[in-house]
């Protein structure tokens, strides 16, 4: 058996991925049980709950009472590898409020679900019929993992953390994936490089 597959979204075949990349993929999210996968070399696409190494990617983790596994997201500044993402874990409890920018596309689900996941997240406005401001102390990751859960397969979500120039999202394929990467690094400055040179 190949030990690397292909995955398909809307009639498109992205890879092929290693185990560890779709180890990665599963634990943020983009890799769901019922998302179409086939090894490399075989046409038959199949559920991945339904392959045997894959399998084990969804069965539930076991507690970890001391210190939780961080969220795994895509970052602007690395390589196609996943990151951290968002402030770290150490900064999660600084109390300092940062300001998010949430923007949505509610395809499978009611946007109300995740509007209430919102608001309770702290002092939230929306400001486009998909879109909302909001005003909180949580780090980036935590945002993100919160309202994950009220999305549906076709939902994606954006959020932009105005505060710490971060950004997280979901759902978005892999081209999509890499394009924001790279709209969002950071370019370097001029003026420096000129001091530097």
């Amino acid at each position: 058996m190949s030990d690397t597959w292909t995955i398909s979204v809307a009639g498109r075949n992205y890879g092929p991925y290693a185990l560890a990349q779709m180890q990665g993929f599963a634990a943020e999210g983009r890799l769901a049980p019922q998302s179409l996968v086939a090894r490399d070399g075989e046409n038959q696409l199949r559920a991945a709950s339904e392959d045997p190494t894959l399998a084990a990617l969804f069965r539930p983790a076991q507690p970890v009472p001391a210190q939780p596994k961080p969220t795994q997201f895509f970052t602007a500044e690395g390589n196609e590898e996943i990151q951290s993402f968002g402030r770290n874990e150490s900064e999660a409890g600084d109390g300092q409020r940062a300001h998010y920018l949430i923007v949505a596309d509610m395809k499978s689900r009611s946007i109300s679900g995740l509007e209430e996941e919102i608001f309770n997240l702290g002092p939230a406005v929306p400001i486009l019929p998909q879109a909302w401001l909001l005003a909180s102390e949580m780090p980036i990751n935590a945002i993100r993992q919160s309202l994950v859960q009220k999305l549906g397969k076709l939902d994606t979500l954006f959020i932009a953390d105005a505060t710490h120039d971060k950004a997280a999202w979901f759902n978005f394929g892999p081209e999509q994936d890499s394009r924001i990467r790279r709209i969002w690094q950071k370019l370097p400055d001029p003026a420096a490089l000129k001091r530097a040179g």
